[in-house]
């Protein structure tokens, strides 16, 4: 079985969504990473969220942003998929439904991320490129990827 997928704005998404979506990112973001940086960057009102459920658990999510919000074009960002699942590959499933929803949502094919750099290989199996030079955010290796 996989995980089935939707796509909601901000204020559509129930108390439960948004608990289980802040707890999920920061289990990955915050302790897994053992990064402390301020998720709540206030972009989350600004986003279409796309959850994936399993089970009545959420265990994936991505944040789908239209151009000039985080980016000159669309972009993906805060991509995570429970530890507890990964090896279910669910990460590519979440990235093939993210760049769908952006086609979908904002009629965009054109997509930059902000990706961690160890990650750069599952990011080129989705088309994108690396585009700039390694930089620190929160202290992790990152470089910019489009895809268009």
């Amino acid at each position: 079985m996989k995980p089935t997928w939707k796509i909601k704005p901000f204020e559509a998404l129930t108390v439960h969504e948004l608990y289980d979506t802040l707890k999920l990112r920061s289990e990955v973001f915050v302790l897994e990473q053992n990064c402390v940086y301020l998720d709540l960057d206030g972009k989350d009102k600004l986003a279409l969220h796309l959850i994936g459920e399993y089970e009545g658990k959420i265990v994936a999510h991505a944040r789908l942003f239209d151009a000039g919000i985080s980016f000159d074009n669309a972009s993906i960002g805060r991509v995570v998929v429970s530890p507890d699942y990964r090896d279910k590959k669910w990460g590519h499933d979440l990235m093939t439904e993210a760049i769908a929803g952006i086609k979908t949502h904002f009629n965009k094919t054109d997509i930059t991320i902000g990706a961690q750099l160890y990650l750069k290989k599952f990011y080129e199996n989705h088309g994108f490129v690396q585009t700039s030079e390694m930089y620190l955010e929160d202290d992790i290796p990152h470089i910019e990827m489009i895809k268009s």
